[in-house]
């Protein structure tokens, strides 16, 4: 690289396969993902409507979430750990419950 080519002002109007939002928004563990397939759950609106507002809450509150797939990901792993839990596990205790 030349001294020029080292001192060049950037050029913010030239044509780049950059977007500088996306590239802004993307965090650097996205780039080591794993691959992703799309899953269709129905749920209650009452809970969709809970874990919207939290996830809004949490973005609100500065917390580093990248999106709902994100939030969504993390607290099934978490759920999934506790069925590993076997007996001790807290959703087993609650899907064994009689409903009324």
């Amino acid at each position: 690289m030349t001294a020029s080519e080292r001192n060049k002002s950037p050029d913010f109007f030239e044509d780049s396969d950059l977007d500088a939002v996306s590239t802004a928004m993307r965090s650097p563990a996205a780039a080591k993902s794993v691959p992703k397939k799309k899953a269709g759950f129905y749920l209650s609106e009452t809970l969709l409507e809970r874990f919207n507002r939290h996830f809004h809450q949490m973005k609100l509150t500065g917390i580093a979430i990248e999106n709902k797939s994100a939030l969504l990901e993390t607290a099934l792993l978490f759920a999934l750990e506790d069925l590993d839990a076997g007996d001790g596990s807290r959703i087993l205790k609650a899907l064994k419950k009689p409903h009324a």
